[in-house]
């Protein structure tokens, strides 16, 4: 039971879901609002292993004002992983409920300040029951675009449409109607795996995941958004700030925390090896923390790098780097280095990158929308798929692998297409522009600005 405390110190309860790139935005969130509310407690709710990357001495510049607390991840004692990729998040959403509100209970006995308000990561709904419990605001991020979220609206309605999907139509790339003039259509085989399947155990649970995420974000205090809302098409603002009454555009969140990262030294070397390339010759080849090409695609990848002679920087982890063909390395030495890993904001401002190979995560495409780098797109899982086809047919800033199978051919027209066709100009041009607009959102005229603001009232 959460007792009353010093009434006079504000209090906010961070609630992190530590998966895929969901941290990263939500702690430069709290940083900044940290540095502008000094006098504000932030105890900030992650798994240990999140909360000793993020805390640990020397690796990130965190605000004294914020402290970690450690929620269990929901792994029973013993427990043999499946291979699943998706199993740990799901051990983890499980027990979340109750052991986020245990953590929170023991963070407010210990700073002796009553909880003003929560700020939680969309994926954690349950925290809009704790608000309430408690009669405090509640603050959600959503981290995808705000097209996804669109999206996730109206499933009932998608699923009832393709009822008959059974006909190969919507699942081969047939499209779901326009709901709304002015905003893209989708294609229902973008959307995450299994949830036009009702007997697929994953898609069951994601459709709770998104159902209660629906249905409890109207109720909360406000709706943060890591996006610009000068990028969006105004039918779609208008729409969702119907459906979530203090709907707040606060930008591209990663970039408003620089990486000071231990890991940045050792990669330096990849940035001074970027110094010596050409302006817009590279190729950066990353594909975040979770998501892995299978061995077949990762050989066809190492094949169209070494036989288009691109030119390339390649983040890959130690572990992958043993199943890269034998030779490669050496082969293909002068023109192209791999790293374990790679400061990607960095390297996507360089000059010399011209294109990004990646799985369409959210942060990582809105990190080459703010450097102007056109996408060669391979998405993997999740909402990737969305993502690529916004990137490709609704931005036209990349293109996306032929079939969704990353091949040899696909892969060498795809570099192609980029560096030296008609489209991959038009491309870098568009790229640029929406650059610009990006630019221009994060200034003190841009709507992100005004959203900061309505967020620091509200938490005041």
């Amino acid at each position: 039971m959460i007792e009353p405390g010093d009434s006079k110190s504000r209090h906010v309860a961070v609630l992190a879901f530590p998966f895929g790139g969901h941290a990263r935005p939500l702690l430069g969130l709290v940083c900044t609002l940290a540095r502008r509310m000094p006098d504000t407690c932030f105890s900030f709710f992650s798994t240990r292993r999140l909360n000793e990357h993020i805390f640990s001495e020397g690796e990130h510049d965190v605000p004294n004002n914020i402290k970690p607390y450690n929620v269990a991840d929901g792994v029973p004692e013993n427990h043999v992983f499946s291979g699943n990729p998706h199993e740990p998040a799901n051990l983890f959403l499980k027990a979340a409920p109750g052991n986020f509100k245990e953590a929170v209970e023991l963070a407010v006995l210990e700073t002796g300040a009553r909880l003003t308000g929560i700020l939680a990561d969309a994926f954690l709904p349950f925290a809009g029951e704790m608000a309430e419990e408690w009669q405090i605001p509640s603050v959600f991020l959503w981290v995808a675009t705000p097209y996804n979220l669109y999206v996730y609206l109206f499933l009932d309605d998608i699923c009832r449409v393709c009822s008959d999907y059974d006909s190969g139509h919507y699942r081969d790339g047939g499209q779901a109607p326009e709901i709304i003039p002015g905003v893209p259509a989708m294609r229902v085989g973008d959307l995450p795996e299994g949830v036009l399947d009702p007997g697929d155990l994953e898609g069951c649970l994601l459709l709770s995941i998104l159902d209660n995420i629906c249905r409890t974000l109207p109720q909360a205090t406000a709706t943060v958004v890591s996006f610009c809302q000068e990028l969006d098409p105004t039918p779609l603002t208008v729409y969702l700030s119907s459906q979530f009454p203090s709907l707040l555009y606060l930008g591209f969140l990663t970039l408003s925390l620089p990486p000071r990262s231990i890991g940045f030294k050792k990669a330096a070397n990849c940035l001074s090896w970027l110094d010596k390339q050409g302006p817009g010759s590279v190729a950066y080849i990353s594909f975040g923390t979770l998501a892995v090409l299978e061995q077949d695609e990762l050989l066809a990848l190492a094949g169209a790098l070494e036989e288009g002679r691109i030119t390339y920087l390649w983040s890959l982890g130690d572990r992958l780097t043993e199943n890269l063909p034998d030779g490669f390395l050496e082969r293909t030495r002068a023109h192209g280095m791999v790293v374990p890993w790679a400061p990607q904001i960095d390297v996507l401002g360089h000059p010399s990158v011209g294109a990004f190979v990646t799985h369409c995560g959210s942060n990582s495409v809105y990190e080459s929308i703010a450097s102007g780098v056109p996408m060669i797109c391979r998405p993997i899982f999740g909402d990737h798929r969305m993502v690529a086809r916004m990137v490709s047919e609704v931005w036209e800033v990349g293109v996306s692998i032929d079939n969704g199978v990353t091949t040899k051919d696909s892969l060498i027209r795809s570099f192609e297409v980029i560096f030296r066709d008609e489209r991959g100009k038009r491309m870098r041009e568009k790229a640029q522009a929406l650059k610009e607009i990006v630019i221009a959102a994060a200034g003190p005229k841009g709507k992100a600005a005004e959203g900061f603001e309505t967020l620091v009232e509200i938490i005041s």
